[in-house]
């Protein structure tokens, strides 16, 4: 099982520690990171959706256009942009980039945040029926030969077709995220990868259970699985957890200026639910799994830490690996300083480590 490195281009220079200075949309921090993270060894980076923020589609046109090998991961939520248009979007530019597109769904759990984008399903459950329809007419215009029709309660279309076609004949790959029971019958259904947040390895391997059984009814294979966690990194494990505590110190500091602070409403979807959950737990989980930065923000992002130094870290992305995760999502709170330090080491490291295990195993690495 072949592992992939994903990272993150947000918009700007800016996180929990880090008070954005300049625009909003700043060209030239994203046309930076997206080379450090094609440089650092990164196979994709995401691109997030929020409902206030700049057009994901439009941000990964131009990451693409100054890379030439790192892949997109563009976060899109269904119901605000009919599915044959979206098909037809990411076809396109898969097309431009000769393959190096994915698309990662997000149904979306604040109503209030959806409503912005004129949501007017309130039931998450719901929300989810609606991803499921929507996620039929995407892939029938990826890969119907001929004109279809689809009634369903949320999506009707007549004599759909698509004149252009995902690159490859694999078609674009579908990250899903989501952790409710009606989100993860969805995932079962249509995800290739589904995406976890920094978890614990119980929490894991309940996830992963519960999406393969999904798939299994559906008669699909499992998809694959992402986890998405926060390295803190340093020379020896003392002085990574110095640069944690540091790290609280500044995002507690600066949570006003930064925005990054618990929902005032109390909302929290059950991803965040279930770090939160985790947290209550300790500061400290498993072997090197820290859930501050979780509890201080109330969880509305990825937001648990791995704490140690290179090679301890790539140790537990290891244990993950041989709990079924291929796909490591990672940030750090320096954006991009960070992702320099990842590639100088840590992705490397975590390479080595599993390509290691899978000699053991005797498994081939794809």
């Amino acid at each position: 099982m072949s592992i992939e490195f994903i990272g993150f281009i947000s918009n700007n220079n800016s996180s929990e520690t880090v008070v954005r200075e300049g625009p909003m949309l700043n060209p030239t921090h994203i046309e930076t990171v997206a080379k450090a993270h094609e440089n650092a060894g990164f196979d994709r980076a995401l691109l997030a959706f929020h409902s206030t923020s700049p057009d994901a589609l439009q941000v990964a046109q131009h990451v693409l256009n100054h890379t030439s090998r790192l892949n997109v991961l563009i976060a899109q939520r269904p119901g605000f942009t009919a599915p044959t248009l979206l098909a037809r979007q990411f076809a396109v530019l898969d097309q431009f980039s000769r393959g190096r597109v994915a698309l990662h769904v997000i149904t979306g759990g604040n109503a209030a945040e959806l409503r912005q984008d004129g949501n007017t399903l309130d039931d998450k459950d719901e929300r989810y029926a609606r991803t499921s329809e929507f996620l039929d007419v995407l892939k029938l215009e990826w890969t119907s030969d001929k004109p279809f029709t689809y009634r369903g309660k949320y999506y009707q279309v007549e004599n759909a077709f698509s004149q252009v076609k995902p690159y490859r004949p694999e078609g674009i790959r579908v990250y899903f995220g989501g952790a409710s029971d009606a989100a993860i019958d969805v995932a079962g259904k249509h995800a290739d990868t589904f995406a976890l947040w920094g978890e614990s390895y119980a929490q894991v391997r309940d996830v992963t259970s519960r999406v393969h059984n999904a798939a299994v009814r559906q008669g699909r294979p499992t998809p694959r699985f992402s986890l998405s966690v926060r390295p803190i990194i340093a020379p020896t494990e003392k002085q990574a957890w110095e640069k944690a505590e540091e790290i609280l110190a500044r995002a507690t500091a600066l949570q006003d200026k930064t925005g990054y602070r618990k929902p005032a409403d109390g909302h929290a979807t059950a991803g965040a639910r279930r770090l939160l959950a985790l947290a209550d737990q300790g500061s400290r989980i498993d072997k090197r799994l820290w859930t501050e930065i979780a509890k201080l923000t109330g969880a509305n992002s990825n937001t648990t830490a791995l704490v140690g130094t290179p090679e301890q870290v790539a140790e537990v992305f290891g244990d993950y690996y041989d709990l079924g995760i291929s796909h490591f999502l990672i940030r750090g709170f320096d954006p991009l300083i960070d992702a320099i330090e990842y590639g100088r080491e840590l992705i490397p490291l975590t390479r080595e480590i599993v390509a290691k295990r899978q000699a053991v195993r005797g498994e081939a690495a794809e």
